[in-house]
């Protein structure tokens, strides 16, 4: 080989050993699951991540929509296995179970301190005092109400600063009855499987000055979900069905906006049918004070990382990318969903001071309350929802309570307490 063709050959390798040095590395995969919400929320979330896609190169959020109807098994099924996406979504009520089973990892030291400390309460999921998801929006509850029906009844409009007490609202509900046209007086969506009794029931059984379990301790409900306040808001509730003001077992969840009941206990992602059907005849009022003040539920789904995330970083990258408040005004105003920082709230078209549904932002500020924070929580729901439907049957209260409470704290005890002292 002469001594020219050898010098080619060195200089060649050379630049091909200097190609690959200052070759840009490739962006380390992050994996993120999501469980189908609709056009308009799936849309906004792709457009976030081809943002921060964009918006950087060390990290790559790749992203998968999983049916609703299956998500949670999903989820469950992955955990199990070790095969868990870096970044998921989990309704919020779930993640302590998700926590305490060792499948999320903390969001100390990972979550801009700034993000944590600029969230409503719905805006957070905690486990034993620590972080483990946030979330950019919420959800909030009040009772749709035709404006010229209150007027006609001679009843008065409550309001964010003097909401119904349990005496005006028995005595609206009587002198709406009184009402022709209508059916029943509210619908209450007792129609509904699942979560939203809890969500939307146990919030007025908080009022009462009961609960779903002793936040003290997380350990008891004796006391506390049959109790007095709980036994009483027990026999009231289950007299709106007695007295003929809720249907027992009501065909559909249109009731309102078909005209058959002057109220409908609803939430804001049902405000713009009931809008466009009754324009300026639909008021949102906010939740009665039954004696504790008045609460509305809070918290919806939200993001943690796995313990199984080899890319942590990354995750918590993009999650803060995402809960800035110029993102979460984003979503907000395509989805209609109710942010979980003020700083958003304020960057928003609806949500800002002045705006047409700041009304909802304001209730989850000064009325939300989480569900409780504990693995227990999925056996704590079931049984409630259980309980409230037989005692909408016409079940005795007090025992129909605690046989729920010995059910939960049975289970309590059987999982050692779900990593609270018994």
């Amino acid at each position: 080989m002469s001594h020219l063709k050898f010098e080619c050959i060195m200089a060649a390798a050379l630049l091909a050993c200097g190609g690959i040095g200052i070759a840009a590395a490739a962006p380390v995969n992050v994996s993120l699951w999501r469980h189908d919400s609709g056009d308009a929320e799936v849309r906004i979330t792709k457009e976030l991540i081809d943002s921060f896609n964009r918006s950087q190169s060390r990290y790559r959020v790749v992203y998968e929509n999983l049916p609703k109807g299956s998500y949670t098994e999903s989820v469950t099924a992955a955990a199990v296995s070790k095969k868990l996406p870096c970044v998921l979504d989990l309704d919020e009520p779930t993640v302590p179970n998700f926590a305490w089973s060792g499948y999320l990892r903390p969001l100390a030291g990972l979550l801009d301190p700034k993000v944590a400390a600029s969230l409503t309460a719905g805006g957070k999921g905690e486990y034993k005092g620590a972080l483990y998801s946030v979330g950019p929006y919420d959800a909030s509850l009040g009772i749709f109400a035709r404006k010229s029906a209150l007027v006609a009844a001679g009843v008065r409009i409550p309001t964010i600063d003097k909401p119904w007490t349990l005496a005006e609202f028995n005595d609206a509900l009587a002198k709406l009855k009184k009402l022709p046209g209508y059916e029943y007086v509210i619908d209450m969506h007792n129609n509904a499987d699942g979560e939203w009794w809890t969500y939307a029931y146990s919030p007025w059984l908080q009022s009462f000055g009961g609960d779903l379990i002793d936040r003290t301790t997380m350990t008891r409900a004796d006391g506390v979900l049959n109790g007095k306040q709980a036994v009483a808001f027990g026999k009231w509730f289950q007299s709106l069905f007695k007295m003929g003001y809720a249907n027992k077992r009501p065909v559909d969840d249109k009731s309102f906006v078909l005209g058959r009941v002057p109220l409908d206990y609803s939430g804001n992602w049902n405000y713009a049918d009931a809008k466009a059907k009754w324009g300026n005849d639909l008021i949102v009022l906010p939740p009665p004070d039954f004696g504790r003040g008045p609460k509305t539920g809070a918290a919806s789904w939200q993001y943690g990382i796995s313990t199984t995330c080899a890319a942590p970083d990354g995750a918590a990258a993009f999650i803060n990318y995402m809960m800035q408040p110029q993102q979460v005004a984003k979503t907000v105003d395509q989805t209609k969903v109710l942010p979980t920082t003020q700083s958003a709230a304020n960057l928003s078209t609806d949500y800002r001071s002045g705006g047409d549904l700041r009304f909802y932002f304001e209730f989850a500020q000064r009325y939300a309350v989480p569900r409780p924070p504990t693995p227990a929580y999925p056996i704590i729901t079931s049984t409630f929802e259980k309980s409230m439907r037989e005692i909408i049957n016409g079940a005795d209260v007090q025992s129909t309570l605690d046989d729920a409470t010995d059910a939960i704290e049975r289970n309590i005890r059987d999982n050692k307490g779900y990593g609270f002292r018994i």
